[in-house]
């Protein structure tokens, strides 16, 4: 049985602030703390709602450190939101440490819903959507990360990943290398003002990326099942 208050799991827009949910807002506005990623991008977008409540950091590197006072909040009766700098939580971002010790304790977690880049990729890449799976990002070292690669050599359904924007030519290389000159998408700046999504195959976007360096955040997906003509319009 839950005691005390609740944890709320907010969805942020992850790029056009418009993207905020009512259910959202009501719920930032509801609470007595906002646990965040960085208190710098979130006051952006409390400031964009008018939206005013005390913010406290939550991040990689405190996570654990900071878990207990706010499992202590939280059972005082306190609500506490925790939101990420774009997104759902937890995916790919804090909390999941923080979610696990609340659940333990007892204490309800209820989920708010909103955007996810993953899905908003998914969607838009041209490839199936019927099963996929989500890799995260891959490991940086480039060792770890062919190996990573090679254990989808065999994988049937749609892979989405994310990546840095330094990163991407390695990863697009290393994916050329290790499964083939595969069809690909990158979806980069989703729902921001210079949002593009790129259709082809590795070498296409090596080359477009090589002329053009790739900047924001950005969600690469592939399928091995998919055959090179796939991205081209029927006759």
């Amino acid at each position: 049985m839950a005691t005390g208050g609740t944890l709320y799991l907010v969805s942020t827009p992850v790029g056009n602030l418009g993207d905020l949910t009512l259910r959202a807002i009501e719920t930032l506005k509801g609470v007595d703390v906002i646990a965040c990623e960085d208190t710098r991008q979130t006051g952006k977008l409390l400031a964009h709602y008018q939206i005013r409540k005390p913010l406290t950091s939550l991040h990689d590197h405190n996570e654990r450190q900071k878990t207990p006072q706010l499992i202590g909040q939280l059972k005082s009766g306190q609500s506490i939101a925790l939101v990420s700098d774009g997104g759902t939580p937890l995916v790919s971002d804090p909390g999941w440490y923080l979610v696990r010790r609340a659940i333990d304790a007892g204490i309800a977690v209820s989920w708010i819903p909103g955007a996810t880049a993953l899905i908003g990729a998914l969607v838009l890449s041209g490839l199936p959507t019927d099963r996929f799976v989500f890799e995260g990002f891959l490991p940086p070292k480039p060792g770890a990360r062919r190996k990573r690669l090679e254990a989808l050599k065999d994988e049937p359904r749609t892979v989405v990943l994310y990546e840095s924007p330094h990163r991407l030519l390695k990863t697009l290389r290393d994916i050329r290398e290790t499964l083939g000159d595969i069809q690909m998408t990158c979806a980069r700046e989703l729902t921001k003002m210079f949002e593009e999504v790129r259709r082809g195959t590795a070498s296409e976007l090596i080359t477009h990326f090589e002329r053009r360096a790739p900047r924001g955040e950005l969600v690469l997906c592939f399928s091995l099942r998919t055959p090179h003509s796939a991205f081209r319009i029927p006759q």
